[in-house]
């Protein structure tokens, strides 16, 4: 009997380190999270029946060598890039000999290591050589293994990051303010709450190989040896001949891609890294910089002077953030007058004066306009000691590091709701042109909207509307056009991603909505119904089912559904039963041409039976990238893997037209 146990423990533990090294790479999912609790679950009950824990169960898997919250000396100092702004100075660092250039992604490093194949801590950089233990919020980042093929000894530095996408799906549903995807990402490492940190969709991405067993001679091979063993490295470019021409080559490219927003990731810069590991290493250590390790490159912000024209105080869900409105500048090719100025806390920092004060402004890393300097002060700051929309008492909020914020007093302010407006005419929800924050702002602020369903009724108060500032019958008339289109065209998916539904995003609502008829037997499914009533549908789980069910059953929402469904005609997601691509996954990389973006060709693909994954593994069918011949890492993944990679053109040719 007790050898019996031992064999059913055997094989949960198995099941269940498979699963959760598939999941925590960022792989294909083997199973629910519902189903994979149930087995975790039977697992436990088994060990605590014969009194036995294998060393192999994930009911143990992170080894007790270091204690999560603490303190935690780095093996190898974390030390910090040299940083340049100059081509030149990038041309002769690399002397010539061969190079890599990959992003410098905008998070927080963390250290991982793994013995004998198993994880063994997570710890923060800290100052390089001391940092803390996270290893209990492993399991919620996604891009960790708990397992990998490799025994010994195994060091690998990378970045934690949260996609732009992701950060604007979290705020929108969020009662925080998070200034930008790195300060969210830095924020959630400081919690214990795994489930609240997995919310947050943290991706962690190596940069770096610091120890392996075996003889690695050159970057690139450390890169394929973190392939080889689960993970998704950092994005890099090869240049074997460094020289101005082909460094500016890859830098303007990466540029292109970072002003354009096609990198999905937050980026400070690029760094350069030398193919010869062994010569990498034969550097100097000056200060806390490895001499030859590699060397930073940071875009040179081009700045502009101006004069300060006004405050303005922006009311969001948490907070009433100032914003400087100033004399239009010229900056990296575009006209900005805006500038968000965060908090009390940094305007007192910068100085900030009245009307007239001068200011220097720069667009960081090519992006954000940002307000870096006060030049000369006129007059004095002052905050508003009543709120713009509901002219309640503000107060000023101090967190605990020290962030003063000021904050409307009164709970019911509608100006809280303002990012759920948002997101109800935002693109993936009913995409209402014309419907930016600054309107819906003055709406809200005029009190024309109170909750979402009256900006469906805002043409029948087309009089108000004209008799506000900048507002008139042209944009009464686009406005109600807008709004008739959304009623007509947008569908059951867009509807639920529109009424920001705690975790349900696109990828949530289609698949709720595979599972029924109508929009309506969903919510009648859900009322009343137990949490995890969603729970066995694939990539739902517990989280996302127990949130969809409570929001539905909360009566203000109730109601609110009660007052828009019979508002719209909503058309459901189809699945092809059998269709072209059923049983596939794909993985998208790149600009697509025939569809608007990358999610219409999902949508595509898992309309055709078919499904997606976010990076290639020995599981991926087939990986889409017009640029066929590009030296990507996807396309060297899929090369390496023998994975065929399809232009649109041979994607529509095998998939769509066949089936004409």
């Amino acid at each position: 009997m007790a050898d019996d146990l031992i064999e059913q423990m055997r094989a949960l533990c198995t099941q269940l380190n498979t699963a959760a090294d598939a999941y925590y790479a960022g792989r294909d999912e083997l199973m629910t999270d519902f189903e994979w609790d149930a087995l975790f679950d039977q697992l436990k009950a088994l060990e605590a029946q014969s009194g036995v824990v294998l060393p192999e169960s994930p009911t143990n898997r992170v080894s007790t060598g270091a204690v999560a919250g603490e303190k935690d000396v780095h093996e190898f100092p974390a030390l910090s890039l040299a940083k340049t702004k100059s081509i030149a100075e990038l041309v002769r660092w690399s002397e010539g000999r061969p190079v890599w250039i990959s992003w410098k992604l905008d998070g927080l490093t963390l250290v991982v290591t793994y013995d004998e194949g198993r994880l063994l801590k997570v710890v923060t950089r800290g100052d390089g050589h001391v940092g803390t233990n996270i290893t209990h919020l492993a399991s919620a980042i996604s891009g960790i293994p708990a397992t990998i093929p490799t025994k010994g000894h195994v060091v690998v530095r990378g970045e934690a990051v949260i996609s732009y996408a992701d950060f604007k799906a979290f705020c929108a549903d969020s009662q925080e303010e998070f200034a930008n995807p790195r300060n969210l990402a830095s924020g959630s490492l400081t919690l214990k709450d795994v489930a609240e940190v997995r919310r947050r969709q943290i991706r962690w991405i190596p940069f770096t190989l610091v120890s392996a067993p075996g003889d690695l001679a050159t970057w690139g091979a450390a890169m394929t040896f973190l392939r080889e063993n689960g993970f998704a490295p950092v994005e890099s470019t090869p240049i074997e001949t460094p020289s101005f021409e082909t460094i500016s080559h890859v830098v303007d490219a990466r540029t292109a891609e970072v002003t354009s927003f096609k990198n999905p990731y937050p980026v400070d810069g690029l760094v350069v890294v030398y193919e010869d590991l062994a010569y990498a290493k034969t550097g100097s250590v000056t200060g806390h910089h490895a001499t030859r390790a590699g060397i930073a490159f940071k875009w040179q912000d081009e700045e502009a002077k101006t004069r300060l024209q006004e405050i303005e105080w922006s009311c969001a869900i948490g907070s009433i953030t100032p914003i400087a409105v100033f004399e239009p500048v010229e900056l990296e090719g575009t006209t900005v007058k805006r500038a968000n100025l965060c908090n009390i806390s940094e305007c007192e920092r910068l100085g900030i004066g009245g009307e007239g004060t001068l200011i220097s402004v720069i667009k960081a890393n090519k992006i954000i306009p940002k307000v870096v300097r006060v030049e000369t002060a006129i007059g004095a700051f002052a905050y508003p000691h009543e709120c713009p929309v509901c002219h309640a008492p503000t107060r000023v909020r101090e967190s605990v590091s020290g962030t003063r914020q000021l904050v409307c007093s009164n709970a019911e302010c509608p100006a809280k709701a303002l990012r759920r407006f948002e997101r109800f005419v935002s693109k993936e929800g009913l995409d209402i042109d014309g419907l930016a924050g600054e309107t819906l702002a003055a709406y809200v602020n005029a009190g024309l909207i109170r909750d979402v369903d009256d900006i469906l009724h805002l043409p029948e108060k087309a009089m108000q509307i004209m008799a506000l500032e900048g507002m008139g019958q042209k944009k009464v008339e686009n406005l109600t056009r807008a709004i008739a289109t959304a009623r007509r065209e947008r569908s059951a998916v867009n509807f639920l991603v529109a009424l920001s539904i705690p975790l349900c995003g696109v990828e949530v609502a289609r698949r709720l909505l595979l599972t029924v008829n109508s929009i309506d037997e969903l919510i009648a499914k859900a009322k009343n119904a137990p949490e995890d009533v969603f729970s066995a549908i694939d990539g739902i789980g517990p989280a996302k089912s127990a949130s969809f069910v409570n929001w539905v059953n909360t009566p203000a929402h109730g109601a609110l559904l009660e007052r828009l469904l019979p508002l719209f005609s909503l058309e459901m997601p189809r699945k092809v039963e059998g269709g072209t691509c059923q049983g596939l996954t794909f993985v998208i990389t790149g600009d697509v041409h025939h569809w608007t973006n990358r999610a219409e060709l999902k949508d595509e693909i898992v309309r055709r039976g078919g499904s997606v994954a976010g990076s290639v593994s020995s599981k991926t069918s087939f990986l889409i990238n017009n640029d066929a011949q590009s030296t990507s890492g996807k396309n060297k993944k899929a090369q390496a893997l023998g994975i065929p990679i399809l232009t649109e053109d041979d994607f529509i040719a095998r998939f769509i037209s066949s089936q004409v």
